[in-house]
C-alpha cells in the first residue's frame, strides 16, 4: 500500500505493467537463486507447512526470477489467483481492488547483490517468494480476497492505519500455532533469514494470541524486527474474524485509535511469550 497518487506514464489504468521477464540479467536471476538458497537453509522446521507446500506447488526454485504468467497459470488452477506486475507501491484503492479480484500486485525489480540482507521497499523476491506461496492455500487465499474487499469499504472511514496494522501483523509478520510448535506464515519474515530465526527463537519479542481489535490498535516497526508477533490458531479463524466482523461500528468504536506501542503487553492479552525487548532496547538494527 502507498500514498502515491500519480500513476506513472508507462503503467496501465490499474497500475499494472509488463513484467519484462526477458530483460532480467543473469546477475538478477542469480540474485534470486542466492536468496532462495539462503532461505531454504533456514525455513524447514520454521515456516508453516502451507508455505512450504506452496513453494513446491509453484516450483519457485525452477531457477531464476519466475515468469509471472507461468506461475499465475499454475496458481489460478489452485485458488483462482494471479500475480500482476506493478512499478512498486501503489495507492491503497488500487491495492485493495487487486486483492478483491484475486490479483496479487508484485514489484518486478530485484534488489542489488549488495542488498541481500535488507531492503526496505518490497522487491520481486519479497513479493513472490514471500507472499505468493500462501496464496496456494484455499483458506488463506479467501482471507486475502476478503481483506481486499474490506479495504475498499474502509476507504469511507478514517481508520486506514488500523486496517494496515491487520495486514502487517498477519500477512507480513504473522505466526501460527501448529502441532509442531509456532510456525511462520508472514511474508516479511519468510523472506528474511535473520527474522525467521529471531521471531521464533529470540527471547526479545512478545508473542501474543491474535485479537482483532487489540492488533488493529497496535503500532509497528517498518524498519526493523518486530517487537510483538501475533499468533493465530488457524487460517480459518483469521478468515472468519475478517468476514464475520462488521467493521463499520468497529471503526466507529476505535475512532482511528492507534494507541498501543509495539512492545506493549496488556492484562487482557493471551501471552505466549513476554519478551525481554533486549534487541529493541539496545538499538536493534541501528545499534552502534
Amino acid at each position: 500500500m502507498s500514498n502515491h497518487s500519480e500513476r506513472p506514464a508507462h503503467t496501465n489504468p490499474d497500475w499494472t505493467i509488463d513484467q519484462g521477464w526477458a530483460d532480467y540479467t543473469e546477475t538478477e536471476h542469480q540474485t534470486w537463486d542466492t536468496l532462495y538458497e539462503r532461505l531454504m537453509a533456514v525455513l524447514p522446521g520454521r515456516a508453516a507447512p502451507e508455505f512450504l507446500h506452496g513453494l513446491e506447488a509453484l516450483n519457485l526454485n525452477r531457477g531464476g526470477i519466475p515468469n509471472f504468467e507461468e506461475i499465475s497459470d499454475e496458481l489460478e488452477q489452485l485458488t483462482g489467483w494471479r500475480v500482476v506486475a506493478v512499478p512498486g507501491l501503489v495507492p491503497d484503492d488500487v491495492f485493495f481492488e487487486h486483492l478483491a479480484n484475486r490479483r496479487f500486485p508484485a514489484g518486478s525489480f530485484i534488489r542489488k547483490p549488495e542488498q541481500l540482507d535488507y531492503i526496505q521497499e518490497p522487491d520481486v523476491f519479497h513479493d513472490v517468494f514471500g507472499h505468493v506461496p500462501m496464496l496456494t492455500d484455499p483458506v488463506f487465499a479467501n482471507y486475502m480476497e476478503a481483506y481486499g474487499k474490506g479495504g475498499l469499504r474502509s476507504l469511507r472511514h478514517a481508520s486506514l492505519k488500523n486496517l494496515a496494522a491487520l495486514y502487517w501483523y498477519t500477512v507480513e509478520f504473522g505466526l501460527i500455532k501448529t502441532d509442531q510448535g509456532l510456525r511462520i506464515y508472514g511474508a516479511g519474515i519468510v523472506s528474511s533469514p535473520a527474522e525467521s530465526r529471531f521471531c521464533l527463537e529470540d527471547p526479545s519479542p512478545n508473542r501474543i494470541g491474535f485479537d482483532l481489535e487489540r492488533l488493529m490498535r497496535t503500532d509497528y516497526r517498518i524498519d526493523d524486527f518486530q517487537q510483538t508477533y501475533f499468533v493465530i490458531d488457524s487460517y480459518e479463524d483469521l478468515f472468519r474474524a475478517t468476514v464475520d466482523t462488521d467493521f463499520a461500528p468497529f471503526y466507529a468504536q476505535m475512532l482511528g485509535k492507534f494507541d498501543l506501542k509495539p512492545e506493549d503487553v496488556l492484562d487482557s492479552d493471551t501471552v505466549l511469550t513476554k519478551g525481554t525487548q533486549a534487541y529493541a532496547n539496545r538499538g536493534g538494527r541501528f545499534a552502534a
